[in-house]
């Protein structure tokens, strides 16, 4: 495994650019250690550190959503699936969800990183094919 806390830094910087708080380096380094638990080198093989990075990004995005949370004063850790339709005063707005969320997928579904870790998880955990 060559996923470093730099690395992901490096691969990742939307997590670093901005005015929101960053998370910190011990934080990073703790969900890349424990996705290097979780996703079987052997299973993943030449992409686990892209899958250990997309791992690590899904749950940064959801910690930080929830600090984000509670810096505003609401409860951080509650439960919310993504936003399909918004109104404010006569304008509305709606996204299909549907269009891009995995079947089965559950929480992976509420980030981008989550979503692109499934279909990768799901093609190297299918094991070999047979035509």
């Amino acid at each position: 495994m060559t996923v470093t806390v730099a690395k992901f830094i490096a691969d990742y910087p939307e997590f670093y650019d901005g005015p929101d708080p960053q998370p910190a380096s011990s934080i990073v380094q703790g969900w890349i250690d424990f996705a290097a638990i979780m996703l079987p080198a052997d299973r993943w093989g030449a992409a686990l550190d892209r899958g250990i990075e997309l791992y690590v990004a899904h749950h940064i995005a959801l910690q930080m959503k929830g600090a984000a949370v509670g810096r505003l004063g609401g409860i951080p850790g509650q439960v919310q699936g993504p936003l399909a339709s918004k109104t404010v005063d006569k304008v509305s707005m709606s996204y299909d969800t549907g269009a891009v969320a995995i079947e089965g997928a559950g929480d992976w579904n509420l980030t981008v990183y989550g979503v692109q870790f499934q279909r990768l998880a799901r093609m190297f955990g299918a094991g070999g094919i047979q035509l």
